[in-house]
């Protein structure tokens, strides 16, 4: 059988990095804290309580899917903030782009009875149009309970990042990211994946998936409708900024305001950039300096 390397919250970046490049996925025991662990319950039960199960074999069909995590748990907005996984994400995307973005949230819940995931590469949400030499993504899965190779623990195939893309895996080649409540799993968008199969007889699975892209890449989660104006203006300016209300580059991600009659702010003027202007119908007041670069980088 395949193995995940684990590591601890001591372990150095640059030691990771070489994981990461070596095996295209690690995990970070022992994270969070029970308080916190306990927060993100208290936060998506309202939401995981009333959701239906997926509706075909990839979604699953005894597993729940809750996005939009940026707009209703605080704690999650913490788990995209934190420093360490913040600094693997600008170092691992870095040479390939100015900034980084959170792509895609959701807490996955894999009920008994499900059966495993298809592996596949996250990077194919954009087909196959970016060179394999550019690393698309840095995704986090953040344990909630333990994860077990019984109740549906992440199936990973160390190194496939490295394979030709029509290559399968044999069986013990497979990895289970068996982890302890409050460890994360960190893989990259290249390396084979899947959902496991839940085995258990009542054990649910639940993790918190936030993954980081290349900011120049469209989002896989439309973060603009998830978190529209109305949340945004309500949350920290480092969030808002993570999640693509603020620009890519020089002129990438400029926005015209439809209802200025004066053409204050027109087409990719140096002044157009996401500023407070954006939540004024909403009464925020932000600082456009912190919505135009993350303070946590």
């Amino acid at each position: 059988m395949g193995k995940i390397k684990h590591v601890s919250t001591d372990t150095s970046i640059e030691d990771m990095l070489a994981i990461l490049e070596e095996d295209a996925g690690l995990i970070i025991d022992d994270f969070l804290s029970l308080e916190s662990i306990d927060a993100i319950k208290d936060d998506l039960k309202p939401y995981l309580n009333v959701t239906r199960n997926g509706q075909d074999e990839f979604t699953g069909f005894e597993t729940k899917r809750v996005g939009a995590l940026m707009a209703r748990s605080k704690t999650c907005q913490d788990l995209a903030l934190n420093p360490l996984i913040n600094k693997m994400a600008d170092s691992f995307l870095g040479p390939h782009c100015e900034d980084y973005q959170l792509h895609f949230t959701s807490a996955i819940q894999i009920g008994p009875g499900e059966s495993s995931q298809i592996l596949h590469r996250d990077r194919g949400v954009w087909g196959g149009f970016i060179p394999r030499r550019i690393e698309t993504q840095l995704s986090t899965v953040w344990a909630i309970n333990d994860f077990t190779q019984e109740n549906g623990a992440t199936q990973v195939v160390p190194g496939s990042h490295k394979w030709d893309k029509n290559r399968q895996p044999l069986q013990d080649e497979i990895a289970y990211a068996e982890m302890k409540a409050g460890s994360v799993l960190l893989y990259t968008g290249t390396v084979l994946h899947g959902g496991g199969e839940n085995i258990s007889k009542n054990d649910i699975r639940t993790g918190i998936f936030l993954h980081y892209a290349l900011n120049w890449l469209r989002q896989e989660e439309n973060q603009y409708l998830s978190c529209p104006p109305e949340i945004a203006k309500g949350i920290s300016p480092e969030i808002r900024s993570l999640i693509g209300y603020s620009k890519g580059g020089y002129v990438l991600g400029f926005y015209s305001d439809p209802s200025d009659k004066n053409a204050e702010y027109e087409s990719v003027s140096p002044e157009n950039m996401f500023t407070d202007r954006v939540f004024d119908e909403y009464s925020a007041i932000p600082n456009p300096d912190e919505l135009v670069q993350k303070s946590t980088k």
